[in-house]
C-alpha cells in the first residue's frame, strides 16, 4: 500500500467482502469450491455491471438487519444496565448507520463522518447497537484506496467517541473499547491484504500486456527486416540477371549479322540465365508461402559461386579479372559471410554492367589476411556512367545502400567511390572472419 492519495470515486468492481478472481481451478477441484467460485465471479460481473444496484442492495440489506434487531429487542441484550436512549432514538441511530452505506463507495470518509455523531450518542447513552460496526464497512473501503494518512484519520474518527465515552465511564473500556480497537485492526489488516493482493495483480496483467505489446513490436520488427532482407535479394538477383540478359541480348544482335553461330550462343546464354534467375527467384518466393517446406533447403551462393558469376558476366561482354592473395579461407567464413561477399560482388559487376559509357574492363580482388577477408571490384568505366550513378539512382536498401547493409550484419564496411589516379570506380568489402563483438 502506497502512501499516495487515490481518488475516492466509485468502483464498481470492488464489493464490501472485496477478494480478486481465485486462479483456474484445476482437474481436482471439489465440486462445492467451484459452485462457490463461480457464484462469486457472478456477483463480481453484476457489479461491474450494475454498480447502484448493488449498492441499493447491500444497503438494504444492513438497513432490514438493523430494524430487524431494533423490532426484536436484540439491541437491549448488550446494551448497559443503565441505557438512557428510548426506542425512537435506537431506532433512529439504527438507521444512521444503514443507510449511509448507499455512498460507502463513493464518499466513504463523508459516510464515516455522518456515522461519527450516532456512533457517540450510541455508547453515550449505554444502548450499544450493533449497527454500530457498519462503521467498519466505510473504512474498509478507506483502507483500499487511500493513503496511510487518511486511514489514519478514518481510524482516529472512528475510535473517538467510543475513547470519549471510555473516559467519562471506566467501565466502558472492557466491553465497547476493546471490541471497537479489535474490530479496526481486523478490518485495516483485512483492507491491506485485499489492496496489496489486487495491487499485485494489476502489475502482472500490466506486465503481461506489455509483455504482449513487446511482443507484437518484435514481431513486427522482424517480419519488416524479413521483407527487407527479401527486397535485397530479389535486387540483386533480378538486376544482375536482368543486365546479363541484356548485355547477352545486344551481343546477339550484333553479332547475328555477321556471325550467327555467335548469335545463337548468346541466345542460349540468355536462356540459361533466364533460367537460373527463375530459379532462384522460386526459391526466395518459396519462403513466403507456408506450403513450401522445401523452400529454404536451396543452398545460397558461396565464395565457390563466383567464378560462375564472373563467366556470366564475361559472356555479357564484361572483360572480368579474378585475383587471389593470401591463404584461401573460404571454409572458416560461415555461410553468411559467403553470400554477402557474393552479393557485393555481383552487385558491383552489375553496376559497371549497367552504368559503364565506353569499353570497360573489371577486376575482383580476394585479399585474406588472418584477421579479415578484402573483397575490392574495381572498374576503368566513366565517373558519369558507373556506380556513382547507381548509388544516386537506387532507392533505400538497395544499391550501395544494400551492400553496406550486408556487410554491417557481420561488422563489415563498404566504400565506394572513384579510383585516384585514373578513370574508373572501386568498391570494396571489408569482412571479419569471425564476429568481432563479445
Amino acid at each position: 500500500m502506497t502512501d499516495r492519495p487515490r481518488a475516492a470515486g466509485p468502483h464498481p468492481a470492488t464489493d464490501d467482502a472485496e477478494a480478486l478472481p481465485p486462479p483456474a481451478a484445476s482437474g481436482g477441484t471439489a465440486p462445492l469450491t467451484r459452485v462457490i467460485r463461480n457464484a462469486l465471479d457472478r456477483l463480481r460481473a453484476f457489479d461491474r455491471r450494475r454498480p447502484r444496484v448493488w449498492d441499493a442492495a447491500v444497503t438494504a440489506f444492513w438497513a432490514v438487519a438493523a430494524v430487524l434487531d431494533y423490532t426484536s429487542g436484540g439491541w437491549r441484550n448488550v446494551a448497559r444496565d443503565n441505557v438512557t436512549a428510548s426506542e425512537p432514538l435506537v431506532l433512529l441511530m439504527s438507521l444512521c448507520f444503514s443507510l449511509p452505506l448507499l455512498w460507502r463507495r463513493t464518499h466513504p470518509m463523508a459516510v464515516l463522518l455522518l456515522m461519527a455523531p450516532a456512533s457517540l450518542v450510541n455508547i453515550w447513552t449505554g444502548a450499544v447497537v450493533q449497527a454500530a460496526l457498519l462503521q467498519l464497512i466505510p473504512v474498509f473501503q478507506i483502507v483500499l484506496r487511500s493513503s496511510f494518512r487518511t486511514v489514519g484519520a478514518a481510524g482516529a474518527l472512528f475510535l473517538a467517541p467510543v475513547v470519549a465515552v471510555g473516559v467519562r465511564i471506566p467501565s466502558a473500556w472492557g466491553q465497547e473499547v476493546v471490541s471497537y480497537v479489535w474490530g479496526l485492526v481486523f478490518v485495516v489488516l483485512l483492507g491491506i491484504a485485499v489492496r496489496t493482493r489486487r495491487e499485485y495483480t494489476e502489475a502482472l496483467v500490466e506486465r503481461a500486456h506489455r509483455l504482449e505489446h513487446e511482443r507484437d513490436q518484435q514481431a513486427r520488427l522482424a517480419a519488416a527486416a524479413e521483407r527487407t532482407r527479401i527486397a535485397r535479394e530479389m535486387h540483386d538477383i533480378i538486376g544482375h540477371n536482368l543486365s546479363v540478359i541484356t548485355g547477352l541480348a545486344d551481343g546477339g544482335a550484333y553479332a547475328a549479322r555477321k556471325n550467327p553461330e555467335r548469335a545463337g550462343q548468346a541466345l542460349e546464354a540468355i536462356g540459361s540465365t533466364s533460367r537460373q534467375a527463375l530459379s532462384e527467384l522460386r526459391r526466395l518466393l518459396g519462403v513466403l508461402r507456408d506450403d513450401h517446406p522445401e523452400a529454404e533447403r536451396a543452398p545460397q551462393p558461396t565464395l565457390d559461386e563466383l567464378a560462375p558469376l564472373i563467366d556470366r558476366v564475361r559472356r555479357a561482354g564484361l572483360p572480368v579479372h579474378l585475383e587471389l592473395h593470401g591463404e584461401p579461407r573460404s571454409q572458416s567464413l560461415t555461410p553468411g559471410r559467403q553470400l554477402t561477399v557474393y552479393r557485393v560482388v555481383q552487385e558491383a559487376l552489375t553496376n559497371t554492367l549497367k552504368h559503364a559509357t565506353r569499353p570497360t574492363s573489371a577486376t575482383v580482388t580476394l585479399t585474406y589476411s588472418r584477421t579479415h577477408l578484402d573483397a575490392r571490384v574495381t572498374d576503368t568505366g566513366t565517373g558519369t556512367g558507373t556506380t556513382a550513378d547507381a548509388e544516386k539512382a537506387a532507392p533505400p536498401a538497395q544499391g550501395i545502400m544494400g551492400m553496406r547493409e550486408r556487410a554491417a550484419l557481420y561488422d563489415g564496411t563498404v566504400e565506394a567511390g572513384p579510383l585516384p589516379n585514373h578513370g574508373g570506380w572501386q568498391i570494396r568489402l571489408r569482412l571479419p572472419l569471425e564476429d568481432t563483438h563479445p
